[in-house]
């Protein structure tokens, strides 16, 4: 299984640091933002220890495409009502395709956008013309767009929305998509029948497109359209659900991003990690942390 979580970028160490992370937990895989998803201040490339992350991660048997670069929260492609927060997202999500590039990354997870006071056609558009308008985009860079929970006025609950933005885009090979369980369950698909979603995003996006899974236990009840993640096997999904996606051979190839909640603020993901790799679900361990 390719399985990583969601990883600090901190000083002093920065992208090392997270890939010491990640290994800590006994992963092959892992993601991170490039600085704090609430604001554009970012450090230079020059001083976040790249080559020596890029070193260890071939020391380590880990290939960069397993290295995932998630997108900042402020950037809302789909935000058509106020033209200051259309710019910053065309400038910051070109800064971050730039640094996805220099860190040596394949892949930036991206959340379609909220439409906000307008409608879902007119957020679907937006985004469109957004992307379009990236400028100087980076070879070997995909960004991959996020099925969500659909809350609020979300683009990307349904698989035809971002089927939609990718054929509309002038170059639609420079778009996937990032897969969330968790997302998918709030939004009403039902993930414990996984090859028969499969089977629907084929057939309406392309088994092609789907670069990055992020393997999330819900709170929420199938439908609810709420978008909060629970640890492995204390959610409506269950583990053993969970436990077959990870090692479902349609999508082997395919990292799996934990981005399940701390207990008691202590990160789960080694004992997570294990009990997917062992198939052998024990609450225990995850209720003593």
């Amino acid at each position: 299984m390719i399985l990583g979580c969601h990883v600090q970028m901190k000083a002093p160490d920065y992208v090392l640091g997270s890939v010491q992370e990640a290994l800590l937990y006994g992963a092959n895989a892992l993601m991170l933002y490039t600085g704090a998803p609430q604001n554009t201040r970012r450090n230079p490339i020059e001083k976040m220890k790249v080559k020596e992350a890029q070193q260890l991660m071939e020391k380590s048997g880990i290939p960069m495409q397993h290295m995932i670069i998630h997108a900042p929260y402020i950037i809302n492609p789909a935000n058509s009502v106020k033209p200051e927060v259309a710019e910053l997202a065309k400038e910051f999500l070109e800064s971050e395709l730039k640094r996805t590039h220099e860190i040596g990354a394949k892949y930036l997870v991206l959340h379609p956008g909220s439409y906000t006071t307008t409608d879902l056609e007119t957020g679907i558009r937006t985004i469109v013309e957004r992307l379009n308008s990236i400028e100087d985009y980076p070879e070997n860079v995909i960004i991959c767009l996020e099925t969500m929970a659909g809350k609020g006025s979300e683009v990307g609950f349904r698989f035809e929305h971002l089927a939609e933005i990718i054929q509309k885009t002038e170059h639609p090979e420079r778009f996937g998509v990032c897969l969330d369980t968790c997302h998918i369950s709030d939004a009403g698909y039902d993930v414990n029948d996984f090859d028969g979603v499969l089977d629907e995003f084929d057939r309406i996006i392309g088994l092609d497109r789907l670069h990055v899974i992020h393997l999330n236990d819900s709170k929420n009840e199938r439908g609810a359209r709420k978008d909060r993640h629970a640890n492995l096997g204390m959610g409506t999904i269950g583990f053993e659900t969970l436990h077959r996606i990870a090692e479902n051979e349609r999508t082997a190839h395919i990292p799996k991003i934990l981005e399940t909640p701390y207990i008691n603020k202590k990160p789960p993901y080694s004992y997570e990690i294990e009990m997917l790799k062992s198939g052998v679900y024990d609450p225990e361990v995850l209720n003593s942390l």
